[in-house]
């Protein structure tokens, strides 16, 4: 893979930059597998960290988009529960550990409670400089992702919270990225739904992040932490970082 490119700001400068959360902004310490097994541990229950990153992978791959259109906003958190709680089943199915647990419902609430804490994240090196560098460069700053509402006390707990202007979120709007939905409504929070092109979007999905904001007119610029290499033409010429500095 080519070498990450150097972005300058001010030509054009963009009025609003959009960051994606997971993989971006901040990321799991260790792994998600990981994670599972330590909760796991105080419930008796030993797991594979490995076998079960695998498998909750798949079934997040495999599953639906984190988005519920045709629901009020007062069941929302019920809904963004039950997806996760299905996630988490589907992924114990797999890996055959769903039995060792007496009680699943105790063991994934906590899990669930944690990921809206600090103990399984952890910020990247970079994020916090380049968000003040931004900020002090008066560009406006907005969170755009397929998370769920735990995403408010996270960035609280993680003290990035006074960087950005706003949050959106797939599971508020009803459209998760791809869908041009959510990008069209973190632009509205900026008032530039009729000029997406003076925003920015930057994020480590190169389907979700680069080409869904790509498709919307939005500058996409492709986070690719792991660097990894494509064959894929599209990919070869996105543009594309491995760290945030690298703009």
């Amino acid at each position: 893979m080519r070498s990450p490119l150097n972005i300058d700001l001010k030509t054009p400068r963009p009025e609003t930059i959009f960051l994606d959360a997971v993989g971006t902004l901040f990321g799991v310490k260790g792994s998600v597998g990981l994670q599972y097994a330590q909760v796991a541990q105080s419930f008796n229950v030993v797991l594979d960290p490995d076998l079960v990153n695998r498998a909750f992978y798949q079934s997040f791959q495999s599953a639906s988009k984190i988005a519920f259109p045709d629901l009020a906003p007062v069941n929302v958190p019920e809904a963004e529960y039950q997806w996760w709680r299905s996630l988490a089943e589907d992924t114990f199915k797999q890996t055959g550990d769903l039995i060792k647990f007496a009680d699943f419902e105790s063991f994934f609430k906590e899990i669930f409670d944690c990921f809206a804490t600090t103990s399984p994240w952890f910020v990247y090196e970079e994020t916090r400089t380049v968000l003040e560098q931004w900020r002090s460069q008066g560009i406006k700053l907005g969170v755009l992702s397929n998370f769920d509402s735990r995403i408010y006390p996270v960035i609280e707990a993680l003290d990035l919270q006074q960087y950005f202007d706003s949050i959106t979120i797939s599971t508020e709007v009803g459209a998760a990225k791809p869908d041009a939905g959510i990008f069209v409504k973190a632009l509205s929070k900026h008032g530039l739904e009729d000029s997406p092109n003076l925003a920015w979007h930057i994020g480590d999905s190169f389907e979700e992040d680069y080409l869904g904001a790509e498709a919307v007119g939005i500058k996409a610029i492709w986070l690719n932490r792991d660097r990894r290499p494509s064959s894929n033409p599209a990919k070869q010429s996105a543009l594309t970082i491995d760290q945030l500095t690298d703009i």
